[in-house]
């Protein structure tokens, strides 16, 4: 694997000046040091399974930026719900049954993550509660999103999950990498146009039209 929230940047490391005898090859326990570390390097990186995640078994670590938005090509089908860890919005994979879409994506982001992703320190930022989301791929490369809120009542990382991963659902004509489709977000009570973003590679919502967070 990939969140929505910050990780710190790593401290520098002061280089010592080589002794007088810099040419001279390093002492036998550093090339010993040296040659384990790459061994070890070599079993971890094929696999993918232990680099690169930023979630583990204990809970989230600092792996670098949150997971990019979109999906592998060689990703298997299923839903792509997104829910929140320590660096970003992170994704998971649900299977998807037959004929799923939008709204099957976003009944099971609001069903919360399940006690195994929680144990890998992934939450959501939605409110607590039984709200309904209705979503629909009305247009080629497009999903208009209904929501019980405001915006604005939202959190930042609720609004990337609702956003993200109506953009990554299956079932959207003409739909692809969860950037190139389009999110129409129409809120609780509110008239006129909706607010209008996309998903971008980071897994956060990115405005295309003027509208929230200050209306």
């Amino acid at each position: 694997m990939a969140e929505p929230v910050s990780a710190g940047r790593p401290g520098r490391i002061r280089r010592r000046g080589r002794p007088s005898g810099a040419g001279a090859p390093p002492p036998v326990g550093r090339r010993t040091a040296r040659a384990a570390g790459a061994a070890l390097l070599a079993v971890l990186l094929p696999g993918g399974a232990l680099t690169g995640c930023g979630v583990t078994d204990s809970g989230p670590s600092a792996a670098g930026a949150p997971a990019a938005g979109a999906r592998p090509a060689d990703a298997a089908p299923g839903l792509r719900v997104y829910f929140v860890a320590r660096n970003g919005t992170w994704p998971v994979t649900r299977a998807a049954p037959a004929g799923a879409g939008p709204q099957r994506a976003l009944d099971e982001l609001l069903a919360g993550p399940t006690a195994d992703e929680r144990r890998r320190g992934l939450t959501t930022a939605l409110p607590a509660g039984t709200h309904r989301v209705r979503a629909e791929a009305t247009a080629p490369g497009t999903v208009d999103l209904y929501l019980p809120w405001l915006v604005p009542e939202l959190e930042r990382a609720a609004v990337n999950q609702l956003v993200c991963t109506a953009a990554a659902a299956p079932g959207i004509p003409g739909g692809g990498r969860p950037p190139d489709v389009v999110v129409r977000v129409h809120e609780s009570g509110l008239s006129g146009e909706p607010w209008t973003v996309t998903c971008d590679e980071t897994g956060a919502a990115d405005p295309r039209t003027a509208g929230p967070p200050g209306h």
